[in-house]
């Protein structure tokens, strides 16, 4: 390229001369001329010839100062025509050359061109004889000032030329590196077992790994066919609106949703999806990553170990049930030995509590949101009424390890509920307040309302729950602590699910060392909006 260019620019840069030099000819020819024709004459047959010699000879091919050889020839032949006429104004045509010869061949050039100029100069005027005044110095001072200033804009370009190249090379190469770096981060996505989807800030798909795409095929026999979605529980179909990818678009964040794609008894996926949102350096929203990972194996491992432990925990329930009224019969019949009486009255109290521990887990296997939800009666309920029944019931239990229950937090409130459920949940929650408080503590109990909603509170001064045991405490079959491996971890699971079910919520505040308070929000209205 750099060859290419050295003899285009000779071409142009002759070309241009000659170009003038012509139209000088033909003046001369068409008009009178102050001098010496003849030698006008020989001096632009000069330039015609290495101009014609520009255009033959192969530049690209010889040393570069070869090509400099050009300008000093014009230089010449200028001289001549100069010659030719020396009151005339010829000697401008110097400029072309010497912007040549000083823009083109750096330094050395520059140098060439001021002494090229000075002896010229000299030279025509020791030969005319003429004085040396202003007007002979003008001519060769503005040649000199020309070249000098093609010099430097010469240099200057150069500079800015390499400093492109400069750039130019570091932006190949910060573009290389970046390719690689994103052909990595490709691989690496495309080599992980989740889908990642990366969304813009206007909801446009602009990165999506094989995962993603793969975990979405094989569930219909259409590849063109849409895919059936459904919730959790894998029977309630998600409308189009709640699709992750749909939440993430309208700029939603969530995590661990769970969906079921595919309809059965055909093959059928379980992912769980997660959204983040994304900012820039500015602080501006950059759009989203939604990542899915999936999940069939286990939520149908889970399912498997509910049915199984739910068909074993029945199979239990019908001979217990057996025990415990032989059991009641013969502690009821005045000829039991009073010895026998006792050692009976043992059996029937492990009899019940393994009753209990029983229908809990049956309780637990059947205990998702929908199968709840199911089993309610809603009715209007007094909750003051409630909570003091339950507290009541309580007492004997709590008695035996001097545990105060306190009642008097306890105002008129009213919900709509199911009863046999919410005291299901105020048992449970009581219970555990006097499992794990001290001996001589109070047990706090309470009920308000704000016509809207209610809220039943619970609060113990036992030994508490550690931050690490509270954010799974309401996991199933977790036990939080070494203080806390009685029962089977299932009470809590199951009052929250009973809580939701009625469309409110459980909430807990503790502190080790002070106690633990329960919280249960209702509504204490009808869904319909009528008074509980």
């Amino acid at each position: 390229m750099a060859d290419r260019t050295r003899g285009r620019t000779a071409m142009l840069n002759q070309l241009l001369l000659a170009a003038v030099v012509f139209v000088l000819g033909v003046l001369v020819v068409l008009g009178p001329f102050p001098g010496d024709t003849v030698m006008f004459f020989v001096g632009l047959v000069v330039v015609v010839i290495v101009t014609a010699a520009t255009l033959v000879v192969p530049w690209n091919q010889l040393p570069y100062g070869w090509v400099a050889v050009i300008p000093a020839v014009d230089i010449l032949a200028i001289t001549i025509m100069q010659i030719a006429a020396p009151d005339s104004v010829l000697g401008l045509l110097w400029i072309f050359p010497t912007t040549w010869l000083a823009g083109g061949f750096g330094p050395l050039g520059l140098f060439g061109v001021i002494v090229a100029i000075a002896g010229v100069i000299s030279v025509l005027t020791v030969q005319n004889a003429t004085e040396v005044t202003y007007r002979t110095l003008l001519l060769p001072l503005v040649l000199i000032a020309v070249a000098a200033t093609s010099h430097l804009n010469s240099r200057r370009s150069d500079a800015q030329r390499t400093l492109l190249a400069k750039q130019s090379q570091l932006l190949r190469s910060i573009l290389d590196r970046t390719r690689r770096q994103e052909q990595i981060v490709t691989e690496v996505l495309d080599a992980v077992d989740f889908g990642v989807v990366r969304i813009t800030a206007d909801g446009r798909f602009a990165v999506t790994n094989e995962a993603h795409f793969r975990l979405q095929q094989g569930l219909e026999p259409d590849d063109t066919a849409e895919v059936a979605a459904f919730r959790d529980d894998g029977t309630t179909p998600l409308p189009s609106a709640e699709l992750p990818l749909e939440r993430a678009r309208r700029g939603e964040t969530f995590d661990g949703q769970v969906v079921w794609f595919g309809v059965e008894p055909g093959p059928r996926r379980a992912l769980t999806i997660a959204a983040r949102r994304l900012t820039d350096p500015d602080g501006e929203d950059a759009g989203a990553v939604v990542v899915s990972r999936d999940v069939t194996a286990e939520l149908t491992a889970l399912r498997a170990r509910d049915d199984l432990v739910a068909s074993v925990s029945h199979e239990l329930r019908t001979p217990l049930t057996s025990i415990l009224g032989y059991l009641d019969l013969a502690i009821e019949d005045p000829d039991t030995p009073a010895t026998v009486r006792e050692g009976l009255d043992v059996a029937e109290r492990n009899a019940e509590r393994l009753l209990r521990i029983v229908a809990d887990i049956l309780s637990a296997s059947s205990s998702s949101p929908s199968s709840v939800e199911a089993s309610l009666v809603p009715q209007s309920l007094d909750l003051q009424l409630l909570v003091r029944s339950a507290a009541t019931d309580a007492v004997t239990r709590a008695a035996a390890r001097a545990i105060t229950i306190d009642v008097s937090g306890l105002e008129p409130a009213t919900a709509w509920a199911d009863a046999l459920r919410l005291r299901q949940v105020v048992d449970n929650l009581v219970s555990n307040a006097i499992s794990y408080n001290r001996d001589g503590g109070t047990v706090y109990v309470g009920t308000t309302s704000d016509g809207a909603s209610s809220w039943i509170l619970v609060r113990d001064t036992g030994v508490g729950i550690s931050e690490a045991d509270r954010s799974r405490v309401f996991e199933r079959y977790y036990k939080a602590g070494a203080d806390r491996r009685a029962g089977t971890g299932l009470g809590l699971a199951i009052t929250r699910d009973i809580v939701r079910a009625h469309g409110g919520e459980l909430g807990l505040h503790s502190a080790v060392g002070v106690g633990s308070t329960f919280i249960v929000k209702l509504p204490a209205i009808s869904p319909e909006g009528g008074p509980a």
